[in-house]
């Protein structure tokens, strides 16, 4: 396995790329002003506002800096700009070589195929480009269409623990 951080990636319809602290405004009116898209999302705030969210996107630009962080905005190229979600890894297995993935996307953005996409394009680069074995990902039980997406992307249902439904993929099945 050999880490080379977040990566420029560009799919059919979308690009996926490193946040700026510009995303703030897209971040907040897109993701984190919306009860129904942070529900599921662990340690988003409430009311979040644009200089909370500036503050919190300084924290994941600095991460940039090691080559173990993989934190992208989607943007749909049509739009060039705007930050309509994030894909994220959020938690690595460094000796078994497994990360875990995570996401959001805006609901105007929901049901379009959107994150199928990106997720299937970060899976790639992560098994292709960073030789990872496996990789996993989880969703909240009362969020099913998260695991439809992963679904999508060939992952396989591993098991339900306590409030997760949890997926993972191996390189071999890609």
């Amino acid at each position: 396995m050999k880490h080379i951080g977040t990566q420029y990636i560009e799919t059919q319809r979308l690009i996926l790329r490193r946040l700026e602290r510009s995303d703030a405004h897209s971040f907040v009116d897109n993701i984190a002003s919306d009860d129904e898209v942070t529900r599921f999302l662990s340690g988003w705030p409430k009311n979040c506002t644009v200089p909370m969210m500036e503050g919190i996107l300084d924290r994941w630009i600095s991460q940039y800096s090691d080559t173990d962080c993989y934190n992208w905005a989607i943007v749909l190229k049509e739009d060039g700009t705007e930050a309509i979600g994030q894909i994220l890894v959020f938690d690595w297995d460094e000796k078994e070589e497994i990360p875990n993935l995570g996401g959001c996307i805006g609901k105007r953005w929901w049901n379009r195929g959107i994150m199928t996409e990106a997720l299937g394009a970060v899976l790639d680069s992560l098994f292709n480009q960073v030789g990872v074995r496996r990789i996993e990902g989880y969703h909240d039980q009362n969020n099913p269409a998260a695991g439809t997406v992963m679904k999508k992307c060939g992952m396989k249902y591993k098991e339900k623990q306590d409030w997760a439904c949890w997926y993972s993929i191996d390189a071999d099945d890609r």
